[in-house]
């Protein structure tokens, strides 16, 4: 038997990367997927993910919404209740991030990337603790980054937005786990995704990958397969941790 057969997941900012990862992922596993994109450049990527995750043998759905939005998180839980009648797991990976000195940061640039990384985080789990409750299971993966645990110049909203992260995942762990939902945070070092295109080349790629024991950035599957054992029965002790799947950086 597959390891989420029957269940439902959400994933948020899955139209590309380790989003698309996560549901691919998840869809070969026997779940069926709600995936958020934020951008009308991304529907037809989520379009094609869809058609992909069909393809697969489990029913899939993208909604065009921005989870930073309460009142629009609100209603996309709302309309995946409706649509597919529960949540199972849900997975908090929208980000962004505007690197910046903080001398030259702007008010605007800390605010939408703390919007998009944790506000979003706050107002997705708000609401789907609710059906998680009623149903008394369920298991929520927050995307967080290792630059949440060490910091680095010139990322300070970002390394805040996923300092957050990891406090809010350890208190809504404490909060929720009587009710046997299950919260986790997982911390990625550097990915090969869009993000971190500038660094696969050159001079910098080589410096970086010099200080990690693995010698190589990670693929969006290398954070899948993470989020698969979090999301699974695999992992049914394990809750208010951060895994860091940062290849040793952080050792």
């Amino acid at each position: 038997m597959k390891l989420l057969q029957n269940k439902t997941a959400i994933v948020t900012g899955a139209a590309r990367g380790i989003g698309e990862a996560i549901a691919i992922k998840f869809a070969e596993q026997g779940a069926n997927v709600a995936l958020t994109y934020v951008s009308d450049s991304s529907t037809e990527k989520a379009n094609a993910l869809v058609e992909k995750l069909v393809g697969l043998g489990v029913k899939a759905k993208a909604y065009k919404t921005n989870a930073g939005d309460y009142a629009a998180a609100e209603v996309f839980v709302n309309d995946v209740i409706k649509e597919f009648g529960q949540i199972d797991i849900c997975v908090n990976n929208a980000g962004i991030s505007k690197d910046n000195l903080l001398l030259r940061m702007t008010p605007e640039q800390w605010d939408e990337v703390m919007m998009v990384n944790l506000k979003s985080v706050f107002n997705i789990t708000k609401q789907v603790i609710k059906p998680m409750m009623k149903a008394r299971s369920g298991s929520i993966i927050n995307m967080s980054s290792i630059i949440g645990e060490t910091g680095n110049a010139g990322q300070s909203s970002y390394a805040a937005s996923k300092a957050g992260v990891i406090g809010f995942t350890k208190s809504i762990a404490k909060e929720i786990g009587s009710r046997n939902i299950r919260c986790n945070a997982i911390a990625p070092g550097f990915v090969e995704t869009d993000m971190t295109s500038y660094l696969k080349e050159g001079d910098a790629s080589d410096k970086y990958k010099a200080a990690i024991p693995l010698g190589r950035f990670a693929s969006s599957e290398d954070i899948a397969n993470v989020t698969l054992f979090l999301a699974s029965d695999l992992s049914t002790y394990v809750t208010g941790q951060t895994i860091s799947a940062c290849g040793g950086l952080n050792i």
